[in-house]
C-alpha cells in the first residue's frame, strides 16, 4: 500500500503539473483531446513521469523520460510494401531489456502475437484471411505508450520499480472513453506482450480503477419462470451469463439451458434462456427483429453541468461502436466503421446527491451499449455509478435489466415481467 500511495501522490503532482503548461499553451492538443500519461515509483522514494507517443509534435518535454526510439524520418513509404519495409526497420530498433539485462526488439516480442487489425483493415477488408494469417508485425504505436518508456529508462538507469500508475490528462477521449484522473491498465493488445518480458523477476503494483467484481455464486440465480420450452432467471451482479474462456461460472453452468442474449457480467436483472434448440431459434429471431421490448434501470453521476442529461428528461442517443482492437473487452465509439446503436432514455429522479436514476430503453444489442451511451460526451456524459471500464468502480455497476416483454413462442403467450432494481 506505501508504493501505491507513492504513486497517486506522483499522479497528482503530474496532473498539476500538466495543468500548468495546457494553462500556458492554450493551443496545445490537450484541450481538444486529452493524452495518456504514466509515473513510475522507484526506490528511495523517486519517480519517472511519461506521456504516450508525442506531446505537440515533439517526443521531448521536461520532466519527461524521453523515447525508446526515436525515428528520424517518417516511417511511410510510396506502397504498401515499402511502408512495411519502413516498419519493420522501426520495430527492429525498439529494443527493450528488463531488470536482468536481457534485450528484445518488438519484431520478437509480437512474433507469436495473434495479429490485431486496425478497423480499416477489417472493416474494409484491405487483408484477407490468409494475408492475416502471416502478418507479423506489432500493432501500430507500439514500445510508445508510458509503461514501457518508464520502465526502460529505470532499467537503463539502474532504477528499482515498485509502482506503475497511467491515467488520462486533458479533454476526453471522443473514441475510447478516458476521463481525466482516472487510472488505466496497460492496453493489452499494445502493452502486454511488452510487459509480459520487461516485468520477468519484477514485484511492481499497478494501480487501476477498473478492478474485477467479486465472483458470485451461480446458485444465487433467481427462477422467476420455468416450463419445457424456456426459462426467465434474475441474475445477480457479476456473473457471467455463458462459461467464460477460463471456466469462470455462468448462469449456463447453473441451469439446463441456453442464454438467448446477454448481459454483462457486471449488469444484473432478468436474462432469458432457451431449453430447446427451436426455442432459441425463434427466441433470436425475436431479439434480431426487435420483438422483445427491454428496459434497464440504471444510476448516473453526471461529469459538469453541462452533460446532456442537465437539461432533458427525455431523447434518444444513437453512437456507432466498434470494439476497440487494442483494448478489450472495450469499446470505442468510430463514426467510420461503428455499428449503429440507439438508445432511448427516460429521467424518473433527480436526486439531491447529484445522481440521476434513469430508464434506459436500447434499441440495439450492442456490447457495452448503455454503459458507453451513458458515459460519451457526445452521449449523456454521465458514466453509470461503479462503471469500472468508463467511469469508476464502486461495489457493483449501478445497472440493472428491469423488465422484459415477449410472445412465448410456443403458447403465443404474452409475457411480461418486471423485476424493480433497489437503486
Amino acid at each position: 500500500m506505501h508504493w501505491q500511495e507513492e504513486a497517486k501522490r506522483a499522479a497528482e503532482e503530474t496532473i498539476n503539473k500538466v495543468h500548468a503548461y495546457m494553462y500556458a499553451h492554450p493551443d496545445s492538443e490537450l484541450h481538444r483531446q486529452g493524452k495518456m500519461f504514466g509515473v513510475l515509483v522507484c526506490d528511495k522514494g523517486s519517480y519517472l513521469r511519461a506521456f504516450s507517443a508525442m506531446l505537440d509534435g515533439s517526443y521531448h518535454h521536461d520532466g519527461f523520460v524521453p523515447p525508446i526510439y526515436e525515428w528520424t524520418q517518417p516511417p511511410i513509404g510510396t506502397s504498401r510494401e515499402e511502408s512495411r519495409r519502413l516498419q519493420q526497420i522501426l520495430f527492429t530498433n525498439y529494443r527493450l531489456t528488463n531488470i536482468h539485462g536481457e534485450t528484445r526488439n518488438l519484431i520478437e516480442l509480437f512474433a507469436q502475437e495473434k495479429p490485431i487489425l486496425s478497423a480499416d483493415e477489417w472493416f474494409e477488408k484491405r487483408i484477407t484471411a490468409k494475408a492475416n494469417s502471416k502478418r507479423s508485425l506489432p500493432p501500430a504505436g507500439a514500445g510508445e505508450c508510458c509503461a514501457p518508456k518508464l520502465l526502460q529508462y529505470a532499467f537503463t538507469h539502474g532504477l528499482q520499480p515498485r509502482a506503475l500508475a497511467e491515467f488520462w490528462v486533458g479533454a476526453p477521449s471522443h473514441t475510447e472513453l478516458r476521463q481525466e484522473g482516472v487510472f488505466y491498465p496497460p492496453c493489452a493488445g499494445k502493452c502486454v506482450p511488452i510487459l509480459r518480458h520487461m516485468l520477468q523477476g519484477i514485484d511492481l503494483e499497478i494501480l487501476r480503477s477498473d478492478l474485477p467484481l467479486s465472483v458470485v455464486d451461480p446458485s444465487m440465480t433467481e427462477v422467476l419462470y420455468e416450463d419445457d420450452w424456456l426459462m426467465v432467471v434474475n441474475k445477480p451482479a457479476g456473473l457471467l451469463s455463458v462459461p467464460g474462456k477460463n471456466g469462470e461460472p455462468s448462469v449456463e453452468k447453473f441451469v439446463d439451458a441456453r442464454a438467448v442474449h446477454r448481459l454483462d457480467q457486471d449488469t444484473s436483472g432478468l436474462l432469458v434462456l432457451a431449453k430447446t434448440p427451436e426455442v432459441y431459434k425463434i427466441l433470436q429471431a425475436y431479439f434480431q427483429r426487435r420483438d422483445i421490448l427491454k428496459r434497464y434501470e440504471a444510476l448516473l453521476l453526471p461529469n459538469h453541468q453541462s452533460s446532456l442529461i442537465n437539461h432533458q428528461s427525455e431523447g434518444e442517443i444513437s453512437l456507432p461502436l466498434l470494439p476497440n482492437p487494442y483494448d478489450r473487452p472495450r469499446q470505442m465509439v468510430d463514426l467510420a466503421h461503428g455499428k449503429p446503436s440507439i438508445t432511448q432514455y427516460c429521467i424518473r429522479e433527480r436526486r439531491p446527491n447529484g445522481l440521476v436514476f434513469i430508464d434506459f430503453f436500447p434499441q440495439t444489442g450492442r456490447t457495452h451499449q448503455l454503459r458507453v451511451h451513458a458515459a460519451h460526451p457526445d452521449g449523456l456524459n454521465a458514466p453509470i455509478v461503479g462503471d469500472r471500464l468508463y467511469g469508476t468502480p464502486s461495489d457493483r455497476l449501478y445497472l440493472h435489466a428491469a423488465e422484459i416483454r415477449f410472445t412465448h413462442p410456443i403458447t403465443k403467450e404474452e409475457m411480461h415481467f418486471c423485476i424493480p432494481s433497489d437503486f
